[in-house]
């Protein structure tokens, strides 16, 4: 299994020891490598059929490539803050812009999202990890983690969530948002609202959205 290190908080390295190592990373990450490296383009942003056809249906770019041999490999993107995310048959849901890089063995697919993913334009899929192994996530800024139990729900910008794991439930509601408060909102607002048991990251910047500022 391919050995996922951070080189201070920008920059992901990835150790591979040969004998059939692999990660999965964004396409066009990488900066830099030593030894001897193999890379190919992955269509689509999941494993099979399904994870190929919901990307085409719902417009998301997930363009990922394989990185094989036996060296090291750096991957960025942006200058963004990165995550590791250690799973160990856990699920993990995560923007599809926000993945930088799984374990090779890490299963990846797609994740229907309901009224969340046509908010953002992004269609209505996110992107699901599965497996053991490690995953590296990109937040703009520092990503913080909260903490979701039965008795204490959590509410979230559709633009600033990240990702999520844990038992949780999503629901999308239109409404109020965080910036009508402050007079900046503009057109149809959703806020996503978290139930369960888990935790959910999110970012102190806010993408670009559609359907309103949110």
């Amino acid at each position: 299994m391919a050995q996922l290190r951070l080189q201070g908080t920008k920059v992901l390295a990835a150790t591979l020891g040969g004998g059939g190592d692999t990660v999965k990373a964004k396409n066009g990450s990488m900066v830099a490598y030593d030894g001897e490296m193999t890379f190919k383009k992955l269509s689509g942003g999941g494993d099979g059929v399904r994870g190929m056809v919901t990307r085409r249906l719902t417009g998301e770019q997930m363009t990922v490539m394989e990185v094989k041999g036996q060296g090291t490999c750096y991957f960025a993107d942006r200058a963004s803050d990165i995550n590791l995310v250690r799973l160990a048959g856990e699920k993990l849901h995560v923007e599809a812009s926000n993945l930088l890089c799984t374990d090779g063995g890490l299963r990846t697919g797609t994740t229907f999202t309901g009224l969340r993913g046509a908010s953002q334009g992004n269609g209505l899929f996110t992107t699901s990890v599965e497996g053991t192994g490690w995953a590296a996530v990109m937040s703009d800024g520092p990503a913080v983690l909260l903490r979701v139990t039965r008795d204490t729900p959590l509410q979230v910008d559709p633009g600033a969530y990240v990702a999520h794991q844990g038992d949780l439930r999503r629901s999308f509601q239109s409404g109020v948002n965080f910036r009508t408060f402050m007079g900046e909102g503009s057109g149809e607002s959703f806020q996503v609202r978290f139930e369960g048991d888990g935790v959910v990251y999110v970012q102190p910047s806010e993408r670009n959205t559609l359907g309103g500022d949110v």
